[in-house]
C-alpha cells in the first residue's frame, strides 16, 4: 500500500498559490511540445514551425476547456454556491478531458488560421501528447485529486479514512505504456494519422473502465449521468475517431502523367 502525502503549495505574488499539479502540468506541456517538435523533424513532415507556434493556443484553449467542463459538466452545483466570476477563474478546477477537447479546438483553429493542414502533424502531436500528459497526471497523483473507491489493492493509497484507488496514478501508468507503444510503432513508419489513432483508442479504453473506480461516497464527487461520468461519454466518441484514423484508406498519391508529344506528320 502506498502512503498518503501532501506537498506544500508555492506562494506567488498578490497572495496567489500554486500546487505541484500546476507546476507539473506546465512542465508536461513544455516537454510534450519539445517531443512533438522533435518527432515532426524526425518522422515527418520535417518542419516543426507550426508546432512551436501552436503551443500557446493549445494551452489557453485547454485551460478554459478544462475549467468549463469541470464547472458545467462535473460540478454544476458550484455555479449556485459560488460567485459568477468562478467561470473565468480557470485555475480553480480543471477537467483533463475538457482540457483535451479545448486544446484540440485551439490546435485546429491555429492550423486553420495559418492555412496549414493539421493532418501531417497528427502523429508528431501524439508522440508529444502521451508523455506530456503522463507528467501532468503525476501532478494529479501528488495532489490526490482523483480518489477512487475503497480497496485493499497493493497499489492503493492510504487516504484519510481508508485505502482507495488513486486514479491519477493509474492514468499516469496507462499514458507511460502508451508512450512506449507509440515510440515503438513510430519506428515502423506507419501511415499518416495512425499514431494519433492508437493514442485515441488506447487512452479511451483505459479511461472508460478506470472511471468506474471513481469514488462516489465522498462529499465532493464527480457528477454521473445515467451512471457514467462526462469523460466516459467523451471517450466513446474519441475511440470512434481513433478507429477511423487507424482504418481509413491511405490517401491516393497524385502522380504526374507523362505526356508523349505526337510524332510529326510525314512531309
Amino acid at each position: 500500500m502506498l502512503p498518503y502525502f501532501e506537498l506544500p503549495q508555492l506562494s506567488l505574488p498578490f497572495g496567489q498559490k500554486v500546487d505541484i499539479f500546476g507546476v507539473l502540468s506546465t512542465v508536461g506541456v513544455g516537454v510534450g511540445a519539445m517531443i512533438a517538435a522533435r518527432a515532426a523533424r524526425k518522422y515527418g513532415p520535417g518542419d516543426d514551425e507550426p508546432l512551436r507556434g501552436v503551443v500557446t493556443w493549445a494551452v489557453m484553449f485547454g485551460l478554459y476547456g478544462g475549467h468549463f467542463m469541470h464547472v458545467f459538466a462535473y460540478h454544476p452545483e458550484l455555479l449556485k454556491a459560488s460567485d459568477p466570476w468562478l467561470v473565468l477563474r480557470f485555475w480553480e478546477g480543471l477537467s483533463s478531458m475538457g482540457g483535451v477537447l479545448g486544446a484540440l479546438l485551439g490546435i485546429f483553429i491555429y492550423f486553420r488560421r495559418i492555412k496549414t493542414p493539421v493532418g501531417p502533424y497528427l502523429d508528431a502531436l501524439a508522440l508529444g501528447t502521451a508523455p506530456g500528459w503522463a507528467i501532468a497526471r503525476l501532478g494529479c497523483f501528488f495532489v490526490h485529486d482523483h480518489p477512487g473507491v475503497k480497496t485493499d489493492f497493493v497499489f492503493a493509497v492510504n487516504f484519510p479514512g481508508g485505502a482507495r484507488h488513486d486514479l491519477g496514478l493509474y492514468d499516469m501508468v496507462a499514458l507511460i505504456v502508451l508512450t512506449v507503444v507509440l515510440n515503438v510503432a513510430a519506428r515502423f513508419r506507419p501511415r499518416q494519422g495512425r499514431l494519433m489513432g492508437i493514442l485515441a483508442m488506447g487512452y479511451s479504453v483505459s479511461r472508460f473502465f478506470l472511471d468506474f473506480l471513481r469514488a462516489s461516497d465522498m462529499s465532493f464527487v464527480d457528477r454521473r449521468y445515467l451512471g457514467l461520468t462526462p469523460a466516459q461519454y467523451i471517450v466513446v466518441g474519441l475511440f470512434a475517431v481513433g478507429v477511423w484514423l487507424v482504418t481509413r484508406p491511405a490517401p491516393e498519391v497524385q502522380r504526374n502523367e507523362i505526356v508523349v508529344p505526337p510524332e510529326p506528320a510525314p512531309v
